[in-house]
């Protein structure tokens, strides 16, 4: 069962899950889990939902210091809903994956109850959310390798064999005899390579195609980037679809997006703007365009400066840093409840040092459930060059707080708690921010030295 994005939910089940975010930021995380919990009734499926609800019982559960001899009190407790979950799991799966809900919220960390929402997750064909809990599982419990051989297999039976090889290999570091974790990873790897290389496509796909000609047009699609006969084919074909179908949005995008793969970014620019004087105005469209746009000024760049033109290609970097900075702004002005285009803008402020304006637009941005945390690592930031450390150490813990896994979001905010934490004179907290990443990634930027430096004082 296929995970479905917010903006695919039903209208009850966003107006929710905007209550819901708003009763998280403000901590009243009761309420807040009440309300996630009445948005996966609408929609199991909505992965995101689960994120926050997870975030807002992990929230509480470490605010009030949970640990083992909390795991034990649950397990007592939560027996009930257990025995209810386990015994709804072979007919009844939805009853057992609300049962387990209830488990979790008592206590997000207890290993028998991760495990039961888990396989009521499978139970239910929702695979991303066994994924989920069991990824959190992991980063809690890295040494239960049973967990992580299991999370491996899910991985696989997802098509992810990337990542279950991931898992595989930590736990033949751990059992080095362990000769079936070894096959399972020698395994993944080869549907890692596969599926890397696309060697499963390789059949005649020709011959099983009912349509021919779609599957020429296929053909030429998967070649477009490297022939240009191809792409006149296609953009012949696409003028035909726009022709039969002039209301159709997505005919005209796809052949905008045809004309800037051949280069014919004035073209491309002509295709969107049809598109969006038929549409009245589309907030995808303009996006489009304004990307169709910046391409054609990387390409004016590129060709200025094979030309051996500097000063050409620095003036047109220029006009570009302009055209991208009036047109974000533009955007915003013309969908002001559009919090992604807020924060966009709010990063090209930040960048342009623009740092008032910036937290303006980020202040709202931040509202954006999908663009939260990177809104407040900004806001940090801002903080920051402004010599508020207090206020900026302020955003990035609320924002480290809401993640559970050691992403590439949270190496961000980790480092950076570390630098401001540094610049205020606390050595050791910044170490200690500054630990957690290396302890993961040695590789990120320059953590290996920041260590290093500390621990030759």
């Amino acid at each position: 069962m296929a995970e479905v994005k917010l903006e695919d939910a039903p209208r009850k089940a966003r107006e929710l899950f905007e209550k819901a975010v708003s009763a998280f930021e403000r901590d009243n995380l009761e309420y807040a889990m009440d309300m996630f919990l009445s948005v996966l009734e609408l929609e199991p499926r909505l992965l995101k939902a689960r994120k926050y609800l997870r975030a807002a019982e992990m929230k509480k559960f470490k605010a009030g210091k949970g640990g083992e001899l909390t795991h034990l009190i649950t397990s007592l407790t939560g027996l009930g809903h257990m025995l209810k979950a386990k015994s709804a799991m072979t007919k009844k799966p939805t009853e057992a994956l609300v049962a387990a809900e209830k488990l979790l919220r008592m206590d997000p960390l207890n290993k028998g109850f991760m495990r039961v929402q888990a396989e009521a997750a499978l139970a239910c064909d929702m695979p991303e959310v066994a994924i989920q809990t069991l990824e959190i599982a992991r980063e809690h419990y890295p040494k239960d390798y049973d967990l992580l051989t299991w999370l491996g297999q899910v991985f696989v039976a997802s098509n992810d064999p990337t990542s279950a090889r991931e898992c595989f290999e930590r736990v033949v570091a751990a059992r080095p005899n362990d000769q079936k974790a070894l096959k399972s990873m020698k395994d993944a790897a080869a549907l890692a390579t596969m599926q890397k290389g696309k060697w499963d496509s390789a059949t005649s796909y020709r011959d099983v195609m009912k349509d021919k000609d779609e599957a020429i047009e296929l053909e030429q699609q998967n070649k477009a980037v490297k022939t240009g006969g191809d792409l006149a084919a296609l953009i012949a074909a696409n003028l035909k679809r726009v022709e039969q179908e002039p209301e159709n949005m997505n005919h005209r995008r796809a052949l905008a997006e045809l004309y800037s793969r051949d280069g014919q970014y004035d073209a491309a620019i002509q295709a969107l703007e049809e598109a969006q004087r038929i549409s009245g105005g589309d907030s995808a469209i303009d996006l489009s365009l304004s990307q169709t746009r910046l391409a054609k000024f990387d390409r004016q760049i590129k060709d200025l400066e094979a030309a051996g033109d500097a000063a050409g290609a620095d003036a047109a970097r220029a006009a570009r840093a302009a055209f991208q900075m009036e047109d974000a702004q533009r955007r915003v002005e013309r969908y002001p409840n559009d919090l992604q285009f807020r924060f966009e803008y709010g990063v090209l402020l930040f960048e342009a040092d623009q740092i008032n304006e910036a937290i303006q637009q980020l202040q709202m941005a931040q509202r954006n459930p999908q663009r939260r945390i990177r809104a407040l690592y900004y806001l940090a930031r801002c903080f920051e060059s402004k010599g508020q450390f207090d206020i900026a150490v302020e955003q990035l813990e609320k924002a480290s707080g809401e993640l559970t896994m050691m992403d590439d979001t949270k190496k961000d905010i980790l480092y950076a708690l570390g630098v401001i934490y540094q610049r205020m004179g606390d050595k050791e907290k910044a170490v200690a921010r500054w630990k957690e990443v290396y302890a993961v990634d040695i590789s990120y930027r320059d953590i290996a030295a920041k260590i290093d430096q500390a621990y030759q004082g």
